[in-house]
């Protein structure tokens, strides 16, 4: 019984590359933080730091913008409590549910982080020219957009047939 072939693609897929600079990115971020001092700072943290609004958040809020469980997502945000990375609070509006916010510590943290972030738009630029990066950002955003369209379209159609 011979084995199905999977088809191959002349060149490596859209998502490998994406996948690869979105990984170099966060270990970048968590290289930079070891370097400012701040080396109780994981991988894992990128999560919160790329989710959680200044004014603070709900955990199950801040995984489905993450893309992970919300279980996943409250077991990051225990251990950045223990860090004192962040504090969780009563949901004035709703006594079951906490409110996620940056620490004292926790807002230093993520403030070099911005400004590491800060500067590597600014290296990125000169690396690769204004124009050419202005491309590369609007075209991340625009994909981001028609997948979500692609989305609706399909649930639409599915939820007609």
């Amino acid at each position: 019984m011979s084995r199905p072939q999977v088809q191959r693609l002349d060149r490596k897929p859209l998502i490998s590359l994406v996948e690869r600079a979105s990984r170099a990115l966060q270990s970048d971020m968590v290289r930079r933080a070891h370097a400012d001092g701040h080396t109780e700072v994981k991988m894992a943290h990128n999560s919160v730091f790329g989710t959680l609004h200044a004014e603070g958040g709900r955990a199950a809020d801040m995984a489905a913008r993450a893309g992970i469980t919300r279980q996943s997502m409250g077991e990051v945000i225990r251990d950045m409590v223990a860090l004192d990375l962040l504090e969780m609070q009563s949901d004035p509006n709703d006594g079951r549910a906490k409110v996620v916010t940056f620490s004292e510590h926790g807002l230093a943290v993520a403030g070099d982080g911005f400004a590491h972030l800060g500067e590597l738009e600014r290296r990125f630029a000169e690396e690769f020219g204004e124009e050419e990066y202005a491309v590369v950002r609007d075209v991340l955003g625009r994909l981001v957009d028609v997948l979500d369209r692609f989305a609706a379209e399909e649930t639409q159609a599915a939820n007609t047939a």
